[in-house]
């Protein structure tokens, strides 16, 4: 059964009982978990990350993961999208990461990097074919300089595009995370000369204080 929505936020905040031995930063963090309710929600319907949700909504507004797809998932611990992707149809979901990623089931996982020459053959090898869906919910570790750190994600998804472009079907899709700050409006150009359909949204899952947008592009060509 497909995830369901996250309940409404709690109307009355949890604080913490104590701040020894933390620091400010350690502090704001563990207190926006407590109070998220696409945290509970993960928790309690057994997603691996609140940002499971975030697929979730985008594929309830595009309706990017057909039933019986191969997909790849790029960038996947801890396994949030891979288990939606299971979830919501895929017939085969290869899930490849830089860290380990704890089984699942239906998944095929892999512990590689995406940028390895061999990789679109060992995994058109367990797709048994070309992708129908290349999704990607990569970000570099941030710097907190936000000119660096758009730059710095806009060149992971410009390379998760090029690795999309040699594994995808015909018809493919492309999902990719991207931060706003001026040059996204280049990938979005060059998104439009591979795919008919090219798209962005903000799900209702990515936080309000982050940049973050998602692509999605449709008819590979």
């Amino acid at each position: 059964m497909p995830p369901k929505k996250p309940a409404p936020p709690r109307t009355k905040a949890v604080t913490l009982k104590t701040a020894r031995g933390r620091s400010t930063s350690q502090q704001l963090w563990l207190r926006r978990q407590l109070n998220d309710p696409y945290v509970a929600a993960a928790r309690a319907q057994g997603l691996r990350s609140r940002a499971a949700f975030k697929l979730i909504e985008l594929d309830e507004k595009f309706h990017i993961i057909r039933p019986g797809a191969r997909v790849v998932d790029l960038g996947a611990a801890p396994g949030g999208w891979t288990q939606v992707a299971l979830q919501r149809g895929a017939a085969c979901v290869v899930s490849l990461d830089l860290l380990p990623i704890d089984e699942i089931a239906g998944a095929r996982l892999l512990l590689g990097d995406f940028t390895d020459p061999a990789m679109p053959g060992q995994l058109a090898t367990l797709l048994g074919g070309p992708a129908d869906l290349v999704l990607s919910d990569m970000a570099p570790n941030t710097t907190g300089h936000t000119p660096t750190d758009h730059l710095r994600i806009m060149g992971l998804a410009e390379l998760a595009l090029d690795f999309a472009t040699s594994v995808l079907a015909p018809g493919g899709a492309f999902v990719a995370k991207l931060f706003q700050g001026g040059s996204e409006r280049q990938m979005l150009s060059l998104l439009k000369t591979r795919f008919s359909s090219v798209r962005h949204a903000k799900p209702p899952a990515s936080r309000k204080e982050s940049s973050e947008l998602y692509v999605v592009a449709s008819g590979f060509r």
